[in-house]
């Protein structure tokens, strides 16, 4: 029987995706997961690492965006969404110079906005990272329409249990696609260049 951390990590995993979303992509020109309907960019205000407020909706008008929620203590999935990313952008200058990639943390508690700058500068200096209070990162997720990330375990060492998609939302402000963890690149350089004529 799984413990209850491995079931809520699994409840999440297998959610993150369902809410809005259908796995094929059949038709749709896209790679990565395509959502039916396509999704509004979502409002929400955090605060980025420069403690200035951050508008996400207004910040990010008519540039493709990619919104993607972790931690920087994260021990796996993270690292590796956000290295592919700085990887695609790297071979995709064109579309590196029209979009903004976009880190909110679900652990506010520990992600300071120094902490979220340091972390993010090991992928890309341009990478913008967001925080707030537990409650305003709450209701950005489900703004986003993402599972709320859950806290396993007590003490310091805990760890959160989040969605791990990436969600792209082209020019017009439209999420046509999702990229969940174990996206390849090649799937990343098919499809940004096509959201991003989306405007």
């Amino acid at each position: 029987m799984l413990p209850l951390a491995g079931i809520v990590v699994l409840l999440i995993a297998s959610t993150a995706c369902a809410a809005t979303s259908t796995t094929s992509t059949s038709g749709s020109g896209f790679d990565g997961t395509v959502l039916e309907p396509p999704q509004p960019k979502p409002e929400f205000v955090l605060t980025d690492t420069n403690g200035r407020q951050f508008d996400f909706q207004k910040q990010t008008a008519g540039r493709l965006t990619l919104l993607y929620f972790g931690y920087t203590f994260c021990p796996d999935i993270c690292p590796v969404q956000l290295a592919q990313l700085a990887a695609v952008m790297n071979r995709l200058p064109d579309v590196e110079r029209n979009s903004v990639v976009v880190f909110v943390t679900v652990d506010p508690e520990r992600d300071t906005s120094q902490v979220i700058r340091t972390f993010l500068d090991k992928f890309d200096s341009k990478f913008v990272g967001l925080t707030g209070t537990v409650d305003q990162v709450e209701a950005a997720q489900r703004a986003a329409g993402v599972p709320v990330a859950v806290k396993i375990g007590d003490g310091a060492d805990y760890s959160m249990g989040h969605a791990s998609q990436v969600i792209a939302y082209a020019p017009d402000g439209l999420a046509y696609t999702q990229y969940p963890y174990g996206t390849r690149q090649t799937q990343w350089v098919h499809d940004l260049p096509l959201i991003l004529d989306r405007s």
